[in-house]
């Protein structure tokens, strides 16, 4: 009998759910902190990011680099042409829509990047790191085909002169044959 007792309290901690276990260091915050974070988060409506609201920072640059990414030729265009300007905040505002065009565009993004990075606020190095490190590696996949394809290339190239080259010994071959049997057919004549 004694296990009717212990069964009440399962019961009861199934029922109460996780409210009356204790918290754990790693537990997500409570409702009303998430709440209070999204009330913040709201009020990020910027349409070019800057550094100048710290309670918006990473929102309004994750969204500004989300907007970049699905942007089109025309939305790149204009948008560059708004954030014209040496502010730090400009370039690297430039470096993340051009890190979204064309192959041309990536390597001036990743100078934007680079020259710029150290003079975002701390909060937002790693995201804009991953970003040009992100570029980067677009950029040696790039080169990469580039290379390979130039490979390929050289190699067609290769295997055409290949080619051409067992032609000629082949009609070399012929005329060797043609003279011998020649020489053969004079040889049982005589």
């Amino acid at each position: 009998m004694r296990l009717r007792p212990l069964l009440a309290c399962a019961s009861v901690l199934w029922l109460a759910g996780c409210e009356l276990l204790p918290q754990s260091p790693f537990a997500q915050p409570s409702r009303p902190a998430l709440s209070a974070a999204a009330s913040a988060v709201s009020g990020c409506h910027a349409e070019v990011p800057g550094f100048d609201d710290e309670a918006c920072l990473l929102h309004d640059w994750v969204a500004f680099g989300l907007v970049s990414q699905r942007g089109d030729r025309a939305w790149r265009d204009g948008m560059l042409t708004r954030l014209q300007g040496n502010a730090n905040e400009r370039r690297l505002a430039r470096a993340v829509a051009l890190a979204w065009g064309n192959e041309r565009e990536w390597d001036q993004a990743s100078e934007l990047f680079k020259a710029d990075l150290a003079a975002a606020p701390v909060e937002l190095q790693p995201l804009l790191r991953y970003w040009l490190n992100e570029l980067e590696g677009r950029r040696a996949m790039v080169g990469r085909l580039e290379r390979t394809r130039g490979e390929l290339a050289d190699a067609e190239k290769r295997r055409a002169a290949l080619e051409e080259e067992n032609a000629d010994l082949a009609e070399k071959l012929e005329a060797l044959t043609a003279i011998e049997q020649s020489i053969n057919l004079r040889q049982q004549t005589e």
